[in-house]
């Protein structure tokens, strides 16, 4: 398989400091270049803010001294090349359709940070465009590639925790500076697309396909139009529940625990463990307690190998489809949508 060359829509935190490192290390795909917008594509028929123009500027010119590329002074010069076969999209979540639509009808697959839109009926728009011009579209819940998921579901399967009971999920952090999209609604804010959107991901890895929101609660609190925490259940077909408990105002926590008939497994970095971090599990039968190491793994540079498998393989990027609609479709649910 050729290399999937890529571009990068805006020059933001994560894409410097996750996406870049990754990328360097892979075989299927190159960097090409990043891209700032233009004072049209950010302000529109408003006023432009040169300062945050320059700045945005000088970000991508930061890309390029420390790993090259090009950079590209439009978004729209970034789609109209002819030497991007794909764009990685790390863009506020209210402005990923706008720009991934953009991006499928210029024939680019898209590599979009979570969520993929705000609603499920953008995403499911972005799906139906994708399937026509058969271009692949992923979005990067990176922690569902990471080993250890896989060595709990072990630990599961193999019975020494009985039959599970229980799962419970908690994801949530202190409040962040008040100026970041998480917490403004005209960027796709609030906690649910935010550190929600894991707990759903995991809990419907760990319950099946059949899961279904049960019951669900957002909670607002004083001086922002955003969710800011919240919590769900999802039951599967076979009645096992997930206890789901997010929040953005609130002490850390990124917590699994699976309450078994025989004993109980948690770990505290399931979501968020970063390259080369090993992670453990507390397994606990009885009086005992066991601490079990987990594998590092580097699951940024394996989400963006995902993708390249959705670029070249059919079966892969329908089913890769597939989960995307999931996911969109059982956040809604938690919003009562």
């Amino acid at each position: 398989m050729d290399k999937v060359r890529i571009g990068i829509i805006c020059p933001s935190e994560i894409a410097f400091r996750r996406f870049m490192p990754a990328i360097q290390k892979l075989d299927c795909a190159e960097y090409i270049g990043v891209a700032h917008a233009n004072a049209k594509e950010w302000f529109g028929d408003n006023e432009p803010d040169e300062t945050l123009i320059l700045s945005e500027k000088e970000k991508a010119e930061n890309f390029q001294k420390e790993y090259g590329g090009k950079v590209y002074d439009s978004y729209e010069d970034l789609l109209s090349s002819d030497d991007v076969d794909a764009i990685y999209l790390p863009l506020p979540p209210a402005l990923h359709y706008k720009w991934a639509k953009e991006a499928l009808n210029r024939g680019k697959h898209i590599f979009l940070e979570k969520p993929s839109t705000t609603c499920l009926a953008d995403t499911e728009d972005l799906i139906n465009t994708a399937k026509e011009k058969r271009l692949a579209v992923h979005e990067n819940y990176m922690f569902a590639f990471h080993k250890q998921i896989a060595e709990m579901q072990d630990v599961i399967a193999s019975g020494k925790l009985g039959d599970v009971r229980l799962y419970r999920i908690a994801f949530g952090f202190p409040q962040r500076a008040k100026n970041d999209f998480r917490y403004n609604k005209d960027l796709g804010g609030g906690a649910l697309l935010d550190c929600g959107g894991y707990t759903i991901k995991l809990a419907t890895m760990l319950l099946g396909d059949s899961a279904k929101i049960a019951y669900s609660k957002l909670n607002y609190t004083d001086g922002f139009d955003v969710d800011i925490y919240g919590s769900a259940a999802m039951v599967n077909a076979d009645g096992v529940t997930a206890q789901l408990s997010f929040g953005m105002d609130n002490s850390y926590k990124c917590e699994l625990e699976v309450w078994g008939s025989k004993g109980f497994l948690r770990t505290g970095r399931i979501l968020t463990a970063p390259d080369g971090f090993e992670p453990t599990a507390e397994i606990t039968i009885g009086n005992e307690t066991e601490t079990v190491k987990l594998s590092a793994d580097d699951t940024f540079g394996k989400s963006i190998e995902h993708f390249c498998r959705c670029v070249s393989d059919d079966k892969v990027r329908e089913e890769n489809y597939k989960k995307i609609l999931k996911q969109a479709e059982l956040v809604d649910e938690v919003r009562g949508e």
